[in-house]
């Protein structure tokens, strides 16, 4: 089943790098009493995901923090290591939490996951953002092709708060 507007994010963990290395973080850590612009890429470090999805969010961070935004956190099915490394390569460490889901168990989970094995992938996760209240699923953009970034891009989400 696919998340939509209204549903609740189940509980499943995502890995994310501390000083300590790679740590778990629970959907509750990441949402529970925060809002959250929550975007998916297919990859990190692939063109659209590093070349238009992450800036549309790292150009925004003020104005989502203006709407009352918490945190902006992005998942992708790539390791912690992966994923802390396209962190500073993107000049978004610190400023965008990067949540690592490398056995895609949150796109498993939300009905979002992509099997990209045709290109050599594996399984990935769909490409969209969307706006997280306690939990709550308030806006959804999914994209219709893991290659574009039309509608699920930083200033689309921003439109809708």
């Amino acid at each position: 089943m696919t998340i939509k507007v209204g549903d609740r994010l189940p509980e499943t963990k995502f890995r994310v790098m501390t000083d300590q290395g790679p740590a778990p973080k629970t959907t509750d850590e990441v949402f529970k009493g925060k809002k959250v612009a929550l975007f998916a890429v297919p990859g990190a470090f692939t063109p659209t995901c590093s070349n238009l999805h992450m800036p549309s969010f790292l150009n925004n961070l003020d104005a989502f923090k203006a709407k009352g935004v918490d945190t902006i956190a992005v998942t992708a099915v790539n390791d912690p290591f992966v994923m802390k490394a396209w962190a500073k390569a993107t000049g978004g460490d610190g400023k965008i939490e990067f949540l690592a889901d490398g056995s895609a168990d949150f796109a498993k989970a939300i009905g979002m996951d992509l099997d990209a094995s045709g290109g050599g992938l594996g399984i990935r996760s769909k490409r969209y953002s969307m706006l997280v209240e306690d939990g709550v699923v308030k806006q959804l953009n999914l994209e219709e092709a893991p290659g574009k970034c039309e509608i699920s891009g930083g200033q689309a989400l921003l439109g809708q708060l």
